[in-house]
C-alpha cells in the first residue's frame, strides 16, 4: 500500500448522510463521496450512512428505510470498492446507542432503563436482535455507549448509561458484547453478528458539574475503582473497539492519551481491537500541539486508529514525512483496521444484498416490550394502591406524557412512522377491563409554569376513582434544536429537558407538572405517578403526595403496554434503581458506594437519597435470612429468601462487601452479585450465588486490581440502603 492509500484507511473524514440523495427512482451519490474517495484512493470508513435524526435532517422523505437500506449500502460500497486500487471496502459504522438509529430500526429503552431491569440476559437478546438489523440493512460496526458510569444526573448523557454502579455496568457491558458479536465470535463474525465500538473510554462519566464534555477530576483511584470495570469487562468479553472519550485524565484529553489508550488498554490489559476518536475529539488537540497536523500525530502515537470528522488525520502522510510519527505506528494501526475488515468477511463478500434477512419485526417489538416491562420500577406504593383494583372503574390519565409516544423514545433516535407505539393512555385502554371508564386530560406542558389546562385535569381527576399521572422530561430532538458539529445539542428544543448537550443545574421538572400533582392531589382522588425520564429528577413533592410513584425511564415506543400492564396488575413490577434518587441536586453526589466516613450528614437538609441504589417495591413482600458463607474457601453466599405476600412475585437478590480490615481506605458499599428469584406465596428457597475471585477484588496501592489479605461483611439485603443494617457474614481473605 502507499502512503496515501495507508491514510485514507485511518479516516472516517464524512457525515453519511452527505453521501448520497434520494432520487425517483432510488438513490444517487453525490460529488462530496467522490471527492473524499478520490483524496485518499478509497475510503477507510463512513459515519452514519443510515443515521436518521434531527441532526441529520433524515426522514422517511430523504433517507433509506429498511426496504432499500441495503441497496444504498451496496451502491455506496461498489463506489469505493471501485475506487481503491487494492479493491479495499468500507467500514459502514452506525449509531446503535439503544436500536440501530435508522428508519424503521427498533427502538429499545435507554441503557438507563435496561440497567433498571438487573437482567443482563434479556439485554443480551435485544443486542443480538439490534445486530441483526445492522447487518442486514448494510451497516458493519456499532457505536454504542456503555462504559459511562451515571456519577452526577445533572449530566444530559445519564440516560446512555447503565447506572451509578461499575459491577452493574460491566454485567451489562458484557452481555451488550456478546449479544452483538456472539458468546464464542472467533476470528470471523457470523453474517448476523456486529463487532461493538464501547463508548466512551474513560471516565467521561466524572464530569464535573454535569456539564458534558466538561473537565474531570479523576484520582487515578477514582478511575480504576469505577470507570474502569466495565471497559475492563468489554474487553474480557472480546470487545472489537472502543472510543476514546472528550475529557481529559490526569490533564491529557483521552484522545492524545497514551498513557490509558496504550500503556493501560493495550500493554496492560492485552487489546488487540480498533480504537476510534470520538467527533473531532483529534483536532481539539491542537490546543496542546499548536496546529492540526501534529494533534493527528498525537492522537495516532498515543493509540487512535481512526478518526471521526477530524481534519488531523488528513495530515497523517505529513505527519510521517516531518518525522512526527514513525510509520511503523502507522502501519500498526493499519493493520487493526484491515484486521477488523477481514473478520467481518469484507474482503470476500463486501456487498449485503441477499446475504442475510432482517431479524422479525415482531421479535424486535417483543423484546423492546419485555425491557420495558422489566424496567418498571415501583418506588412506593402507599396502602397498597397498586395494582389498580377492579373497583377503580373510572380512571383518570392525566399529565403531558400520558397521551404521547414522542417523550418515551430517549436521545439517538430515528423518526419514527406515525402510529407506532403506544402511549400510557393507549396501553391502558387497550388493557383495562371492560367497562371500566378511562378519561384524558393533558393538564400541563413538560416545560414552562403555565398552568391553564390545570383546572380541566382537576375536574377529570375529581370525577374518578384513580388518578394516572404521566409526568417527567423529555429528550426528543426537533428540527428547532440547534445542533454543534458533532451532533450535540446546543439550544435544545422548548421541551427537550436532556439528552447530549442538555444538562441541567437543578433536576426539577418543569415547574407547571407540580402544580398539576398539587392540584390533583388536593381532589382526594388517589394519584398514582408514573415518571418517563432519561435522568433521577428530584420529585420530593411526589413521594409527599403520590399514593404510589413509579419510574419507567425512557421505556422506548412500546412503554405505554409495559406500564399500563403493571398498572393493572398483568405484570409485577421487577425493577429495581440503577441510581440512586436524590433529594434535590443540592445534595449531589448521592451515590451509595462513596468512601465510608464517619460524617456525611448535612444540618439543612438529609444527605440520604430519596430512593437509595437497588431499591424497587413489588406487589407482595419478601423476607431475607441471613447470610452463610460455604464451599471451601467460603466463597458461596446462601440465603432464605421467602415470598412472605399473597402474590407470586420476584426479588432481586443483592449482594454487598463492606471491607472492615483492608490495605486501602475503602467505600461503604459495593456490588458484588445478584440474581433474581421468583417465588409463589409463601415459597421460600435458598439462594445460593457464588463468588468468584474477581469479584472480590480490590485496586491496591500500585492500582493493580487484586485479592487482598483482610476482612470482609458480605451482606445480603433489597437495596443498598437496607444493606447497611442487614446481618452480615464474616469472609477473610488471605491474599
Amino acid at each position: 500500500m502507499t502512503l496515501r492509500e495507508k491514510v485514507g484507511q485511518l479516516n472516517q473524514r464524512m457525515y453519511g448522510w452527505n453521501a448520497y440523495r434520494r432520487t425517483p427512482s432510488g438513490f444517487e451519490l453525490t460529488e462530496a463521496l467522490h471527492a473524499e474517495t478520490e483524496r485518499f484512493a478509497g475510503l477507510g470508513a463512513l459515519y452514519g450512512l443510515l443515521r436518521a435524526d434531527a441532526w441529520s435532517g433524515v426522514d422517511h422523505v430523504t433517507g433509506a428505510d429498511a426496504a432499500d437500506s441495503a441497496a444504498l449500502a451496496d451502491l455506496v460500497q461498489r463506489h469505493v470498492v471501485n475506487e481503491s486500487r487494492l479493491g479495499i471496502p468500507a467500514l459502514l459504522v452506525e449509531e446503535v446507542p439503544h436500536g440501530h438509529m435508522a428508519l424503521d430500526g427498533t427502538v429499545f429503552p435507554v441503557n438507563l432503563a435496561v440497567g433498571a431491569t438487573w437482567d443482563p440476559e434479556l439485554y443480551e437478546q435485544a443486542a443480538a436482535h439490534a445486530a441483526a438489523e445492522l447487518r442486514a440493512r448494510g451497516g458493519h460496526l456499532a457505536l454504542v455507549s456503555a462504559l459511562d458510569i451515571a456519577r452526577d444526573p445533572r449530566w444530559g448523557r445519564t440516560e446512555e448509561c447503565f447506572g451509578e454502579d461499575p459491577y452493574l455496568a460491566s454485567r451489562f457491558t458484557e452481555a451488550l458484547v456478546r449479544g452483538m458479536q456472539g458468546r464464542n465470535p472467533g476470528e470471523i463474525f457470523a453474517p448476523d453478528k456486529a463487532p461493538v465500538v464501547l463508548k466512551h473510554f474513560a471516565g467521561q462519566g466524572a464530569t464535573i458539574g454535569g456539564r458534558n464534555s466538561a473537565e474531570s477530576e479523576l484520582s487515578p483511584r477514582e478511575l480504576h475503582e469505577i470507570h474502569l470495570p466495565a471497559a475492563r469487562a468489554g474487553v474480557r468479553a472480546g470487545a472489537a473497539a472502543v472510543m476514546a472519550a472528550y475529557n481529559e485524565v490526569d490533564g491529557m484529553p483521552c484522545s492524545g492519551n497514551r498513557a490509558v489508550l496504550t500503556d493501560l488498554l493495550r500493554e496492560r490489559w492485552g487489546f488487540e481491537g480498533l480504537v476510534m476518536a470520538d467527533g473531532l475529539a483529534v483536532d481539539r488537540l491542537a490546543r496542546i500541539t499548536g496546529d492540526k497536523v501534529s494533534a493527528g500525530a498525537l492522537a495516532l502515537n498515543s493509540g487512535v486508529d481512526l478518526s471521526l470528522w477530524d481534519e488531523g488525520f488528513t495530515h497523517l502522510e505529513e505527519a510521517v514525512e516531518r518525522g512526527l510519527v514513525r510509520e511503523e505506528t502507522l502501519d500498526a494501526a493499519v493493520t487493526r483496521v484491515l484486521h477488523l475488515k477481514f473478520r467481518l468477511g469484507l474482503f470476500e463478500r463486501p456487498y449485503t444484498t441477499d446475504q442475510l434477512a432482517s431479524p422479525p419485526t415482531a421479535l424486535g417489538r417483543d423484546l423492546s416490550t419485555a425491557l420495558a416491562r422489566a424496567a418498571v420500577t415501583l418506588l412506593h406504593n402507599n396502602a397498597d394502591v397498586l395494582p389498580i383494583p377492579p373497583t377503580a372503574t373510572r380512571i383518570a390519565v392525566l399529565g403531558p406524557h400520558a397521551a404521547t409516544t414522542a417523550h418515551q423514545l430517549g436521545d439517538y433516535t430515528a423518526p419514527q412512522r406515525p402510529g407506532t407505539g403506544t402511549s400510557v393512555l393507549d396501553g391502558l385502554r387497550l388493557l383495562a377491563a371492560p367497562g371500566v371508564q378511562i378519561t384524558h386530560a393533558r393538564g400541563c406542558a413538560l416545560t414552562g409554569a403555565d398552568t391553564s389546562g390545570i383546572p380541566e385535569a382537576v375536574s377529570v381527576a375529581d370525577a374518578a376513582d384513580l388518578a394516572v399521572l404521566v409526568l417527567g422530561g423529555s429528550s426528543a430532538r426537533t428540527p428547532e434544536t440547534d445542533f454543534a458539529t458533532n451532533g450535540a445539542a446546543q439550544q435544545a428544543s422548548s421541551q427537550m429537558t436532556c439528552g447530549e448537550g442538555v444538562d441541567l443545574a437543578g433536576l426539577r421538572l418543569g415547574e407547571s407538572q407540580y402544580e398539576l400533582l398539587r392540584a390533583v392531589s388536593a381532589t382526594g382522588t388517589p394519584a398514582v405517578v408514573v415518571l418517563v425520564q432519561g435522568r433521577p429528577h428530584a420529585v420530593p413533592e411526589a413521594a409527599d403526595l403520590a399514593a404510589a410513584l413509579l419510574t419507567a425511564w425512557y421505556p422506548g415506543p412500546w412503554g405505554g403496554d409495559a406500564i399500563a400492564e403493571v398498572l393493572l396488575g398483568h405484570a409485577e413490577p421487577t425493577g429495581r434503581l440503577p441510581v440512586s434518587v436524590p433529594r434535590s441536586a443540592a445534595q449531589l453526589p448521592v451515590y451509595y458506594n462513596h468512601k465510608d466516613t464517619e460524617y456525611g450528614s448535612y444540618v439543612d437538609e438529609s444527605a440520604e437519597p430519596l430512593y437509595s441504589f437497588g431499591h424497587g417495591l413489588s406487589y407482595t413482600t419478601f423476607a431475607y435470612g441471613p447470610p452463610r458463607l460455604s464451599g471451601r474457601e467460603g466463597h458461596t453466599v446462601e440465603a432464605d429468601v421467602t415470598n412472605t405476600g399473597e402474590r407470586h412475585g420476584r426479588t432481586v437478590v443483592q449482594v454487598y462487601v463492606r471491607r472492615l480490615l483492608t490495605p486501602v481506605w475503602p467505600r461503604a458499599l459495593e456490588l458484588r452479585a445478584f440474581r433474581s428469584v421468583g417465588l409463589a406465596p409463601g415459597e421460600s428457597r435458598t439462594v445460593d450465588i457464588p463468588l468468584e475471585a474477581d469479584q472480590l477484588t480490590l485496586v491496591d496501592a500500585g492500582l493493580e486490581t487484586t485479592v487482598a489479605p483482610g476482612t470482609l461483611e458480605i451482606r445480603v439485603a433489597q437495596s443498598s440502603r437496607a444493606a447497611l443494617t442487614a446481618v452480615p457474614a464474616l469472609l477473610r481473605m488471605e491474599g
